[in-house]
């Protein structure tokens, strides 16, 4: 057996909601799906059904995905210890936790029933791993008064004795998510430095409905998220509720962020961000989106520890917080008070510091105060919350486990009238599937749907497929989006990756329903970085035409939606780099309304590509140039399709893929991004003079869009307008990154 070149897309516990209100039901169905009967007090549906998925290319065939801590010695009760139940039960099936950089092939669910889980030490998650409470009924993660360790929950443990090394590399620390949980610290004496998430991660990680409780003693040392923005870039933060804190969430560095829906009650300090540094030696906050905000009873909204004294020291944007008896909105630390806040009620529409740019101007003007306001908010979209999807009955399952295709119609039999549940494994599919509106999708730990054949293999007759190949597949287009919602936000995706990369995967005998999975070479020994250019343009490591293709007609909540073209091998013990390409990253031709919020990284011609589209809000955009560019410039290794408006580069000697790309939009909000280019031919030397490439983000002279928070590296001018530069980097270094606060048209 070899293993070869593919794409995998990854649902999490909870992906796709295509709405329920459909013009007709799957053949199966003679009612729509509602939202359930279950009575009061019965357990969430996940934790009843039947879990029979699997880890398909794990050579232990009993392998266990699914871990109800309560099969592992749990109680529950609030008083006998369940440290050691949970992390067994996070642990059982060699999985990848200390001496492991990453692995595929060890994923978890581990689940909490109702209950209070009393816990004296920290919880070390492993790689790949779900922590999933009772959506119904939220379990209690409770520290004892005599907790010992960094965090109640550590996604990246400190080694003893390390010198602080830690368990992962924190920017390649994927695959990780918390739901539905409540973190209590208030059995622990309020002078303890308590921590309720160590949340040092990257992509393909989310933080769900967590709530975390704190001492409200005098002088109590609690934090609430501390270590989240310890050592690493960017991310987005969506529905936080801290408690009863001195600091809610303390920022010690970052090059972005994005808070969406983060409820601040009762603490001292709602914010406070680590600034002044501006060199990478020096790095502390770059920047800091702060969005849907509400914070009751608490003295300072954002506290900075240094003055920005008119120049560029950290990013802030604020847009659309409520503020209840909060006196200080914007304060600096032992220093003056920027922005007034109310003893009363008050909402600051929109409010920047940092530099910000109109139109063509590529002079800064540094701003510490109201600015115009974008009208766009995400507090009117609830629908990323789990909530939504609390079925306690009509469950579907899809040909659970196997990784051979089945010829089974699932979803024309079963959409719009059951929960389709697909159970953990790895599914092969050698033609399009089509998933009817109505559909609605639930994976299990990253169930992964891979395509492949002679269908998905020329890239000059693209073909649709849902979510994934095997074997060379230029011509594979992911998905297609081609759904329209009924009301605000009801057709969507989350925790979704779309992973480009090669794959592990067995033979498929079609007369058994299960295969064993054969473990094989590895990645980075059949698409390794090239050492001549012909092996870079063989079809042989050419993996996707595009990721994701909006229609006009289509409307799309996207959220925790990660399109990754492969830079190394995640099951190879040393994490090599690989060369693995596709062309094109999403293009959205949608008319609207689409919520983006994810990231998009590696692919030929652009990340994003925006024609024709209107009322989009995207934050946190995240996207890296091709690490081979300009050996070969794009399109190459794929060709320029104007079907699908690739674009062409005028006005450039040496072009490189864009990180977003604008062309006729309207309506237009960015709010936080982060477009990175490291490389130039897999060398870095152009980072320390930030020519890595010339333009990253380019919009044409017409559309209207709005840009907060954006950061680049190594990159000449952040902006272009006609590929001709507008804002450069040199006004706005504002750590590694560099970080513009704001750009508007007029």
């Amino acid at each position: 057996m070899s293993r070869r070149p593919g794409l995998a897309l990854l649902f999490a516990s909870v992906c796709l909601l295509f709405t329920p209100f459909v013009f007709a039901l799957g053949s199966s169905c003679t009612a729509p799906l509602t939202s359930g009967d279950a009575p009061p007090g019965e357990p969430y549906w996940l934790q009843n059904i039947k879990h029979q998925g699997t880890a398909a290319f794990n050579p232990n065939t009993n392998y266990t995905v699914f871990r109800n801590v309560m099969d592992y010695g749990a109680k529950g009760d609030g008083v006998t210890d369940d440290t050691t139940a949970i992390n067994a039960a996070m642990s059982y099936g060699d999985r990848c936790g200390y001496g492991c950089e990453s692995s595929t092939i060890t994923p978890a669910i581990v689940y909490f029933p109702p209950g209070t889980y009393l816990v004296s030490s920290a919880i070390d998650t492993y790689y790949y791993t779900q922590m999933i409470g009772d959506a119904r009924t939220p379990p209690t993660l409770l520290a004892a008064a005599n907790f010992t360790g960094f965090a109640v929950i550590d996604a990246d443990p400190y080694v003893p004795g390390g010198g602080g090394a830690q368990w992962f590399v924190n920017q390649n620390n994927f695959y990780r998510s918390v739901r539905n949980l409540v973190i209590d610290l208030r059995q622990m004496n309020a002078t303890a430095p308590a921590i309720g998430l160590h949340w040092q991660v990257s992509q393909a990680t989310s933080l769900v409905n967590v709530v975390v409780e704190m001492s409200q003693e005098n002088g109590t040392q609690h934090q609430g998220l501390n270590g989240i923005s310890v050592g690493n870039q960017q991310f987005t933060v969506r529905n936080i509720t801290v408690n009863n804190a001195v600091v809610g969430i303390n920022a010690a560095w970052s090059w972005g962020w994005t808070y969406q829906r983060v409820f601040i009650n009762n603490c001292t300090v709602g914010f406070r961000l680590t600034t002044g540094g501006t060199t990478s030696a020096t790095q502390t906050v770059g920047s800091e989106a702060i969005i849907d905000a509400t914070v009751v009873d608490t003295p300072v909204f954002v506290q900075t520890t240094t003055a920005s004294n008119g120049t560029l020291s950290g990013s802030i944007v604020l847009n659309n917080a409520q503020l209840y008896n909060v006196p200080v909105a914007v304060a600096v630390e032992n220093g003056k008070v920027i922005l007034e806040g109310s003893t009363n009620s008050m909402t600051i529409e929109s409010w920047a510091q940092g530099n910000v740019y109109v139109g063509d101007d590529g002079t800064p003007r540094y701003v510490q105060g109201y600015i115009e306001p974008t009208g766009k908010t995400m507090e009117h979209c609830r629908l990323g919350r789990l909530h939504i999807r609390k079925r306690t009955s009509s469950v579907s399952r899809l040909f659970a486990g196997s990784d051979c295709q089945r010829e089974v119609n699932v979803f024309n039999m079963f959409s719009g009238c059951k929960l389709i549940f697909i159970d953990a494994g790895t599914y092969y599919i050698t033609d399009t599937l089509y998933i009817p509106a109505g559909t609605q999708i639930a994976g299990e730990a990253w169930s992964v749907i891979l395509g492949g054949g002679a269908n998905f293999q020329d890239q000059y007759n693209p073909r649709d497929i849902i979510f994934s190949t095997v074997g060379p597949a230029p011509g594979a287009i992911l998905v297609e989006w081609n759904v329209q919602e009924p009301y605000q936000g009801g057709t969507g995706m989350w925790d979704t990756v779309f992973r480009l990369v090669k794959v592990l995967y067995s033979s498929c005998d079609h007369s058994e329903f299960d295969s064993t999975p054969v473990l094989v070479e590895l990645t980075v020994r059949t698409c390794s970085t090239p050492s001549a250019l012909q092996e870079i343009l063989s079809p042989d490591c050419q993996a996707a035409f595009m990721a994701l293709h909006l229609t006009p007609g289509s409307s799309a909540y996207l959220e925790g939606t990660w399109v990754w073209n492969a830079d190394h091998d995640l099951d190879d013990p040393y994490s090599r780099q690989t060369s693995i390409f596709s062309g094109r990253g999403i293009l959205s031709e949608s008319y609207g309304p689409v919520w983006m919020i994810g990231t998009a990284e590696h692919c030929a011609l652009y990340q994003y590509n925006l024609h024709g589209a209107q009322n989009h809000w995207i934050g946190l955009a995240q996207t890296e140039t091709p690490y081979y560019q300009p050996v070969p410039p794009p399109p190459e290794p794929f060709h320029y399709n104007a079907y699908y408006y690739d674009p062409v580069w005028y006005n450039s000697s040496s072009p490189m893929a864009w990180a977003m790309y604008v062309q006729q939009s309207w309506d237009i909000t960015i709010f936080g991004a982060g477009f990175y280019s490291f490389f130039q031919n897999y060398t870095q030397g152009c980072l320390s003079n930030y020519t890595c490439q010339n333009g990253i983000l380019n919009i044409d002279d017409v559309s209207t869009i709005t840009l907060y928070s954006i950061s680049t590296v190594g990159t000449t001018y952040q902006l272009t307008i006609g590929e001709q530069g507008i804002i450069n980097e040199e006004y706005n270094r504002d750590g590694f990154q560099e970080t513009f606060t704001s750009w508007t048209r007029w």
